[in-house]
């Protein structure tokens, strides 16, 4: 295709990506009122780690009942059930704006590449997922922590907006860090960093990770600090031993190559032995298929 085409085929694509998302965001806003057969409406979700809170510490609104959230401005609500609807749908979605930016992509790749590519977005979706999940399994215990540092002084009354901002922060920054592992494991695929690299920097990059998840978190309490921290290290340690059989793995091949033991400025041996060349194919053959003398 001519570049203007590209362009087209880009803004096409781009176009259902952006639709799908909106499609989300609508089943997202609705979701956050209606159950879905045994799946809780999304606001329950949302809110349930708050609910879960003792009721003694907590602000009771409205004559008690469950804990609720705080409404301090006009329309809050609203805003939230739009923000955390659209963020919800688009994650809903994903497969299908994915597959549409895929789609202009995969032309351009290499039958190989392309099963690389697939493999590297099944994962990286799988991790977000786990790293979001964790997140939310977490989020109980960390605001327990949160709200009784104060004691008996205080009482816990959370704005809507705070406490959904807190939320997602917690899930995307979980689940971006679960990607970690899956960088490392590219990075060691395209030979860019080695298993004897990673081995002689673990102690260092488990520090580094445990500074991350201190600095990241938006609580900055101990619970899901450790808890972004130990997954990270599990993770981590995990992709050094995929980086060590795949080096292993390349090592062995060179050595069936008789490539071990060069110098990177050293010719790899080659097999110059000629190979014997078949039939010549007839003149009326070739004028059968079209070819003339130039090609």
């Amino acid at each position: 295709m001519t570049l203007i085409e590209h362009l087209y085929e880009l803004r096409h694509r781009l176009g259902l990506a952006i639709l799908a998302a909106l499609v989300g965001a609508i089943f997202g806003f609705m979701w956050w009122q209606y159950r879905i057969g045994p799946v809780p409406s999304l606001g329950t979700l949302i809110i349930q780690p708050y609910r879960d809170l003792p009721s003694q510490d907590v602000l009771s609104f409205a004559g008690g009942g469950p804990n609720r959230l705080l409404q301090t401005q006009p329309f809050e609500g609203f805003m939230i059930r739009i923000k955390v609807g659209a963020a919800a749908g688009v994650v809903l979605s994903s497969p299908a704006w994915l597959y549409q930016l895929w789609a202009f992509i995969t032309p351009a790749l290499h039958k190989k590449e392309r099963k690389f590519a697939v493999t590297f977005v099944v994962c990286a979706t799988i991790l977000f997922a786990v790293g979001a999940l964790l997140a939310y399994i977490v989020v109980p215990e960390a605001l327990k922590v949160l709200t009784g540092v104060g004691g008996s002084e205080f009482v816990t009354a959370f704005a809507g907006t705070d406490y959904i901002s807190f939320m997602l922060s917690l899930l995307i920054i979980f689940g971006v860090s679960f990607e970690l592992p899956l960088l490392v494991v590219m990075l060691n695929r395209v030979g860019i960093i080695k298993y004897e690299k990673l081995k002689r920097w673990r102690r260092g990059i488990i520090f580094v990770l445990f500074v991350f998840a201190a600095i990241v978190t938006p609580g900055q309490d101990p619970i899901s600090m450790c808890a972004l921290a130990g997954a990270l290290t599990v993770l981590f340690e995990v992709s050094i031993q995929i980086s060590r059989v795949h080096d292993r793995r390349k090592e062995q091949e060179r050595i069936d190559k008789g490539w071990a033991g060069l110098a990177d400025d050293e010719l790899s041996p080659l097999d110059h032995t000629p190979e014997p060349v078949g039939s010549p194919t007839p003149v009326d053959e070739l004028e059968r298929s079209g070819f003339d003398d130039a090609t």
